[in-house]
């Protein structure tokens, strides 16, 4: 059976799933659950760990470290009141162990990816999939031919993701750590339909979602009436992973005027309607974490993502 999730069977005709993100309300919540801050540092010094403290922190994304390091790294991190939450690229046997000894509950595995071969504009994206095989079976509308190799390249990707993960969720169960897999910039797994596909496959509590906001707005857009609109915000993929969402990262990216193509942006400055997003998390039932992946410098980092919780406009 296939699976078609072109932007009307997703969002169903509903102006509410269509969460564009022109509309930017003045104010959100009150909200019913809890986000939490957090920085991603590899071998962070005590000193760091202060700074990250003080700015109004509460955690860390450590890497993968051989046990004995992890464990140092977490009894220095929980002196200063701070909690290592989820190991980057953590997806091996190792950085399932290191996750254990940080303390972190989560690991993020990057499923899987396609590249050197022609594929759809980033807006062209119009798919189906079948259901028992997270199979792509059409990337357009229309004539697929063009995208055959994708389309092939894609499956296969798919097919690998899921024996590799099949393999991480005995030591994921072990260790008691979520496989939480990232939508990360490769040109896998487009639409949120098709991500949360393949962490649902699994059938297995130790298997989620790792939502990294920006990744995949440059796919938000698509046609819609012969009209090229914002189809796909990030708030439509959090609605989509519902429950299955284990984790946050925290960037922003800026669709040009005509919705083709963009480039990254400081949190706040991009297209992303970040209380739109806060709703979404609270609406799913979202409690947990906001890692930063830009950079920004602590301070002014620590404010805007202040504002994203509390439902305020990033300013």
């Amino acid at each position: 059976m296939s699976i078609d999730i072109t932007r009307r069977s997703f969002l169903g005709g509903s102006a509410a799933g269509i969460g564009l993100m022109a509309a930017r309300p003045l104010m959100a919540g009150p909200f019913k659950t809890t986000l939490r801050k957090a920085v991603i540092r590899k071998s962070p010094t005590e000193d760091e760990l202060k700074k990250i403290k003080d700015a109004g922190f509460q955690g860390i994304e450590a890497h993968t470290v051989p046990v004995e390091e992890a464990a140092k790294a977490r009894e220095l991190a929980e002196k200063l009141g701070l909690r290592i939450h989820s190991v980057m690229g953590g997806g091996s046997p190792a950085g399932l162990r290191a996750a254990q000894a940080y303390g972190a509950d989560a690991v993020l595995h990057v499923p899987g990816g396609v590249g050197g071969v022609a594929m759809p504009e980033p807006w062209e994206f119009d798919i189906a999939f079948d259901e028992k095989t997270g199979h792509l079976t059409r990337v357009v509308a229309g004539d697929n031919a063009r995208f055959v190799p994708y389309i092939e390249a894609h499956n296969r990707s798919m097919d690998g993701a899921r024996e590799s993960v099949k393999r991480l969720i005995p030591i994921a169960e072990e260790t008691k750590v979520v496989v939480a897999l990232e939508n990360v910039w490769n040109n896998f797994n487009v639409r949120p339909e098709l991500h949360r596909w393949l962490a649902a496959s699994f059938e297995s509590p130790w298997v989620k979602v790792y939502f990294d906001i920006g990744n995949h707005i440059k796919y938000a857009a698509a046609m819609r009436d012969g009209k090229l609109q914002v189809l796909y915000p990030p708030e439509a993929w959090v609605r989509a992973f519902g429950s299955l969402l284990a984790k946050v990262h925290v960037k922003d990216y800026r669709l040009n005027n005509d919705l083709r193509g963009g480039a990254w942006a400081r949190i706040g400055d991009g297209t992303t309607n970040w209380l739109a997003v806060r709703q979404a998390l609270d609406d799913v039932g979202y409690s947990g974490w906001l890692t930063d992946e830009t950079g920004l410098a602590l301070p002014e980092l620590s404010r805007r993502l202040d504002r994203i919780i509390a439902g305020q406009p990033v300013e």
